[in-house]
């Protein structure tokens, strides 16, 4: 029954509004009980259509499977007749694709296999026309090699856990051993004092060594092999932080810990608070290029009189050069003297130890663009903090930035060695000769070995009475002295001095010129005398000469080798000079004495030169 036959049978109520409130109240429960008969009715209906369904539901379900286990059995049956007339075809499709497990096993080729075979196995009068009895002998050999194979490698283990077990052996021996050595070493560390072998710092020192940047390594290498067989006075160390050293050469961890993180976190927000301003990162940046190498070099050159030259050598590793720096240990004071105070001075001492070298700017024609990159204009701002890069020096590491030779690394650094050590020691020593020598003329005494007095006459009249050092820009503003600077031999790396002699009312001022290479490098004297006016070589012939007599005859001056009186002689040469000078120069053709100032004190004789040295009559001026 529908539900539409239901809602027609409904009965019709006739309400009435009019009545009693209990009449109301019986109204109402009627209503309500009506309603819910109804919906009971509903619910019943409603069930009866969902039976309905689920039993049609199933009947489609049961047909579908009856129509495809139909199909099914008609496909099957199919299958069977289809096999049944060709069997052939069937069997030929089933071996097509079979495989066998020994298609996997990689075998000899045939020619190996009836090669090294042998004949009771390899059968070549059956195999080789029965490609599956040849299959099989090959398989057949391929478990013999393998058999041998095993047995060999289980041979190889027991041999191999036998070894491992000597190696454990004396390792434990070793190891019981290294205490016991230890003591030995430090219970030898007196003798080793003694003979001069310190094999306890020379093994530390290899250890540090392999933590330097290679040109310090070639430098350590080749000085320390020069000094053990040329030079006993010569020495090497290593100073600086090697675990700093050792940070560098050690590969950055990928991962860091939760601290780590924490401050790095904490960094950058405060970079985030205050952001730097470029011109703090360009300082960053060049503190960056030109950072050291936390490790460097300490040579040591000693001399006779016990002084020491210490060289500090360091590498820019950004810049790829090497730098140095110096400080002089003497055994005496060296204080005394005032105008000898940059003779041992670091920023000059090394200055031109080969011609031209002043090592102002980087020798690394790269470090150019490095530099302005970060705004560094030149080099020389900084070699006060971080040494000078000598070009000989790049050397003595194994850096070649030019191509006049073919050298590089250790063949580089020790075709070079030799001749720097010599320079190095030649100039200390006349460095130090030329202090002890300041320091006696700032007292107006002028020191003459006793191997150079017979160059000059036995009374010298003129005086030393001044010796003074000067600056560069003194030097130029003298007028006396322009000829030489428009000649092009004066440098501002020179070192610059004034010597007065004086002789009664006559006053000579001697400007002198003294090259780093001194005295491989003769100074240079120009001259102006304030006698009856003020005179110079460019206004006097004889003042001329006398140049021409202390500046040209280097090696009759210089004395025993290496020339280290070159100096002290030229002075004493001046003075006597200039007392021919005076006592001829109011000289007359008919031979009448000089000024009564200047008695005659030395033998003078006309020659065809205003004034040469005589070695056996002294000097001689003509009329």
């Amino acid at each position: 029954m529908s539900s539409d036959a239901v809602k027609k049978r409904k009965p019709k109520v006739i309400r009435n509004e009019t009545g009693t409130p209990e009449t109301k109240r019986g109204r109402a429960e009627g209503d309500q009980s009506v309603e819910i008969e109804e919906r009971r009715t509903q619910c019943s209906v409603h069930f009866i259509t969902l039976k309905k369904l689920n039993r049609l539901a199933h009947m489609r379900l049961k047909k579908g499977r009856d129509q495809t286990h139909e199909v099914n059995t008609h496909i099957v049956s199919s299958s069977g007749e289809f096999y049944n007339a060709f069997p052939s075809l069937e069997m030929s499709w089933k071996w097509t694709f079979l495989e066998s497990q020994h298609e996997e096993i990689e075998l000899v080729s045939e020619e190996e296999f009836f090669q090294e075979a042998p004949a009771e196995i390899s059968r070549p009068h059956v195999t080789r026309d029965d490609q599956h009895q040849l299959t099989l002998a090959r398989l057949d050999w391929e478990l013999e090699q393998r058999k041998r194979l095993a047995e060999q490698y289980k041979m190889s283990l027991a041999r191999k856990e036998k070894i491992q077990k000597a190696i454990e052996q004396k390792r434990e021996y070793l190891s019981s051993l290294q205490p016991g050595l230890q003591n030995i070493m430090q219970a030898s560390l007196p003798v080793q004092e003694y003979l001069a072998i310190p094999f306890e710092h020379m093994q530390k020192q290899a250890e540090v060594s392999r933590h330097l940047p290679p040109p310090l390594y070639v430098l350590l290498v080749q000085a320390g092999a020069y000094g053990q067989a040329c030079d006993k006075n010569l020495s090497v160390s290593i100073s600086g932080d090697v675990d700093e050293a050792k940070a560098l050469s050690r590969p950055p961890e990928d991962s860091q810990d939760d601290e780590s993180d924490s401050d790095a976190e904490e960094e950058q927000q405060n970079t985030k608070r205050r952001r730097p301003t470029v011109g703090v990162q360009l300082d960053d940046k060049r503190k960056e290029m030109l950072r050291r190498h936390p490790l460097s070099l300490c040579v040591d050159l000693k001399c006779k009189d016990g002084s020491v030259l210490h060289l500090f050598f360091y590498y820019l590793m950004n810049l790829n050069i090497l730098t140095v720096k110096t400080k002089v240990s003497t055994t005496t004071d060296l204080s005394g003297a005032v105008s000898a105070g940059s003779l041992l001075n670091s920023e000059s001492l090394l200055n031109c130890l080969y011609a031209s070298d002043h090592g102002k700017e980087t020798p690394n024609p790269a470090n150019r663009y490095q530099f302005d990159k970060v705004g560094i204009t030149t080099f020389a701002d900084y070699v006060s903090d971080l040494g000078h890069p000598y070009v000989w020096m790049q050397k003595l590491g194994g850096l070649q930035f030019s191509s006049d030779s073919a050298l590089t690394g250790s063949a580089l650094s020790a075709s070079h060695m030799e001749r720097t050590m010599k320079l190095l020691r030649g100039r200390l020593q006349a460095r130090l000769a030329l202090h002890k020598q300041f320091s006696s003329l700032e007292h107006s005494i002028i020191p003459v070995s006793s191997e150079c007095q017979h160059l000059f006459p036995a009374k010298v009249v003129s005086g030393l009475m001044r010796w003074t050092m000067m600056s560069h820009q003194e030097f130029t503003e003298l007028g006396f002295v322009q000829h030489v600077l428009k000649a092009g031999l004066v440098h501002e790396t020179d070192l610059f001095f004034m010597a007065v002699v004086e002789r009664g009312t006559a006053r000579l001022l001697a400007a002198v010129v003294m090259n780093p290479r001194y005295p491989e490098v003769a100074p240079l004297f120009s001259f102006s005398l304030h006698w009856k006016g003020e005179r110079s070589g460019r206004t006097d012939d004889n003042l001329r000469a006398m140049e021409s007599e202390v500046n040209v005859f280097r090696s009759e001056l210089q004395g025993p080798r290496p020339g280290l009186q070159l100096l002290t002689n030229q002075i004493q040469r001046l003075c006597v000079c200039l007392d021919v000078y005076l006592e001829t120069e109011s000289q007359v053709c008919d031979g009448s004495e000089g000024p009564k100032e200047f008695p005659r004190e030395k033998m003078c004789l006309r020659t065809a030169s205003p004034i040469k040295m005589n070695k056996m009559q002294g000097l001689q001026k003509q009329p």
